[in-house]
């Protein structure tokens, strides 16, 4: 490629990129966005579930009790668990379990649950009647089944002891020698890529189709709505010069996008592994160089993809009603990549558009380098990226695709 086409490449990808970037909201959805959605993501989610968790354990809940006779250990068991109770006859029914005359005081929150319990000769029959769509029900209900499990556990203990057999002995006859941690050979750094493995593909496939969209349409169908196609075709450069420039300012705002992305991942797993609710993984230099080099091939692959086909529509609006389901195509083999066993893999999984790239991440983020993987991964996504731009400079030399329609 010749010096001056190399310099109308640049030429028009600097335009692009900086009519792209002149809007605020642009600048969020590229700088701000991606550098804020890991930490708010892995920092402030648990931070919310920890409050939410302790608002529900401060709840002060009453419930009644409905029993012929109940054992002091489990009323017990009930106050620990932080509920207030009354004591009621036990109603005649059937089953325990039919709400009867209770429906209505269960439904109106008037009690948060009421616990049937009665005894038959030496077995203890019980039912819970709560509001499942209720949060104060639904921790009652919750309390209500760990002071039960706790007050069987005790039961049970004190019926073994009253029959002269050792609880241990009985309860427990296979045991476990040592720490069960200590026989797990991996390294924490191979568990902590297991888990990022299971959803960083996904969440990074997305975002980088969904940052590549609006730039591949504004550049292409919406030049070509706005009439300033025709204007740029005029310029002293080919059309082939002309595409590739626009593949590079998308490229790069992508990358852009996703490399920041990238940092906010890393600060988040940073700040989980100091506060040992993850580690960090063990990942080779080697092994770092590939992961980015993966994420840009896809990157550039779909680019490639959504340039081909935002230049193959005659508006805004027809170019994002075709692109925009188009995810279902990132997120379906994402979710499918996630159930693939790794461990002895057919290598013709690395060769399948966007599976490929999936694959390797998930296969790269627990530190495994596997040559014949690399290469088929690596090859196909670059023809296939090759073939999209092959399309999409198909549809550039189309009159009647790149003139507007006015």
């Amino acid at each position: 490629m010749s010096e001056v086409t190399m310099h109308r490449i640049k030429a028009i990808a600097k335009k692009e990129v900086v009519e792209f970037v002149r809007d605020w909201r642009t600048i969020m959805a590229i700088i701000v966005i991606p550098l804020l959605m890991f930490p708010l993501l892995f920092i402030l989610f648990p931070v919310l579930l920890e409050s939410e968790a302790a608002e529900l354990d401060a709840l002060e809940l009453s419930i009644v009790i409905q029993s012929e006779e109940i054992d002091a250990s489990l009323e017990q068991s009930i106050m620990d668990a932080g509920i207030a109770f009354v004591v009621e006859p036990l109603p005649n029914l059937t089953v325990l379990s039919d709400p009867g005359e209770d429906l209505d005081r269960v439904r109106n929150s008037s009690v948060d649950a009421i616990l049937r319990i009665d005894k038959v000769n030496t077995t203890w029959n019980y039912a819970i009647l709560h509001l499942s769509t209720s949060e104060r029900s639904n921790e009652a209900w919750n309390r209500l089944i760990d002071a039960l499990l706790l007050w069987e556990s005790e039961e049970v203990e004190r019926r073994i002891i009253d029959s002269g057999l050792d609880v241990n002995a009985t309860l427990d006859p296979l045991r476990w020698d040592g720490d069960v941690a200590q026989s797990d050979v991996a390294t924490s750094g191979e568990q902590a890529g297991m888990v990022l493995s299971l959803f960083i593909p996904l969440v990074l496939a997305i975002w980088t189709y969904s940052s590549a969209l609006q730039p591949s349409i504004d550049m292409t169908a919406g030049e070509r709505e706005r009439g300033t196609l025709e204007a740029l075709l005029c310029l002293p450069c080919t059309r082939l010069e002309l595409l590739l420039g626009k593949w590079v300012a998308v490229a790069t705002i992508t990358g852009v996008g996703v490399i920041l992305q990238i940092f906010g991942l890393l600060f988040a797993i940073g700040y989980l592994a100091s506060s040992s609710v993850i580690g960090l993984p063990e990942l080779s230099i080697v092994t770092v160089l590939l992961l980015i080099a993966a994420i840009l091939l896809f990157a550039v692959m779909v680019v490639a993809v959504e340039l081909a086909l935002a230049m193959r529509s005659h508006s805004v609006k027809e170019a994002g009603s075709i692109l925009a389901p188009m995810l279902l195509l990132i997120v379906f083999p994402a979710l499918f990549t996630q159930v693939i066993n790794l461990d002895g893999i057919e290598s013709f999984w690395f060769a399948i558009p966007v599976v490929n790239i999936l694959l390797a991440l998930r296969e790269l983020l627990l530190n495994r380098v596997i040559t014949e993987h690399i290469v088929i991964w690596a090859g196909t996504s670059i023809l296939y990226a090759a073939l999209a731009a092959y399309y999409a400079s198909r549809q550039f030399n189309r009159e009647d695709i790149v003139t507007s329609l006015s």
